[in-house]
């Protein structure tokens, strides 16, 4: 039996990239996929139909059912949609993989409020919203006696939780999809979801313009390829991933690293009583040089 044999699995921004890719692994072991894709440009602008169109027609060649979804996940409304309309056509839920995004990068001091607007309604609303009506759907079912099977995976990102420069408005959607995964897989263990989330480094066109080029010999292993990021999140979305929640995961190439997020570090105590601000000089650079400095990728 295949790893996804009957399951039904919604990808967001599906159309092109990482998210195709994970649209035709989800296909090739088992599942039904609804592909949704708004087809916008990178910064989120216009709307084409055909990039999803295209998944679809990719997936109905390898004999598997597969259907188009168009509604803007950022919308509340369009995620209700989209969640309906996997459990009308396909009679059920499943796996949900929260891969939407745009990119407005811009450094601080020339952002606008439309350019952050924009990312953070991307990307941190249209992993709520989706995600939102899925966990309802899914509570009513464990309350109905039919306790779920169910998965979301959302996508963060290095720049959410290692930080960018250009990406104030990307980099704190993305550690708001990290943390929203810590706390909605604590949340709805007790449905049977898992909920964990992927930051990955791939070649796509978000990520086009910082040289990520494919190697010259096609013989080699392409580290880039988004092909790579897929594997663990269609075993994510399996039954096999049962009892892995609330975790981050690093994906590159031939890599998987688990995100081990904040820790407390080095810590001074003032022997029960406040702390003047004028001793703090004598304190806190030596905290600061005491701690752990901050980890690339796979540091």
């Amino acid at each position: 039996m295949a790893l996804n044999e009957g399951r039904v699995v919604i990808v967001t921004g599906a159309g092109r990239g990482i998210g195709r890719e994970h649209a035709l692994g989800f296909a090739a072991t088992g599942a039904k996929v609804v592909v949704n894709d708004l087809g916008g440009d990178m910064t989120g602008s216009g709307a084409d139909v055909h990039p999803a169109q295209e998944t679809v027609a990719m997936i109905k060649e390898m004999g598997v059912d597969a259907i188009v979804n168009g509604d803007n996940v950022a919308d509340f409304a369009g995620a209700g949609r989209l969640v309906q309309q996997a459990i009308d056509t396909f009679g059920r839920l499943d796996v949900l993989v929260n891969n939407a995004g745009i990119l407005r990068d811009r450094m601080l001091v020339n952002m606008d409020e439309s350019e952050w607007d924009a990312v953070i309604n991307v990307h941190l609303k249209g992993t709520f919203g989706p995600t939102r009506h899925a966990a309802a759907y899914w509570r009513d079912q464990s309350k109905a006696g039919t306790q779920p099977d169910a998965r979301v995976i959302n996508t963060t990102s290095p720049s959410g939780i290692f930080g960018n420069v250009g990406q104030t408005n990307y980099g704190a959607a993305k550690a708001g999809i990290a943390s929203f995964s810590l706390i909605a897989g604590a949340e709805l263990g007790r449905y049977g979801v898992t909920v964990n989330a992927i930051a990955p480094v791939a070649r796509t066109r978000m990520t086009e313009n910082l040289g990520m080029t494919k190697p010259d010999d096609p013989t080699k292993f392409d580290a880039l390829d988004p092909a790579n990021i897929t594997p663990l999140v269609v075993w994510l979305g399996s039954p096999e991933s049962a009892g892995i929640t609330s975790q981050v995961f690093l994906v590159a190439g031939d890599r998987i690293g688990v995100a081990e997020g904040w820790h407390r570090g080095p810590t001074a105590e003032n022997h029960g009583d406040r702390w003047d601000p004028n001793t703090l000089g004598k304190v806190v650079p030596d905290l600061v040089k005491a701690a752990r400095p901050a980890a690339g990728m796979f540091e």
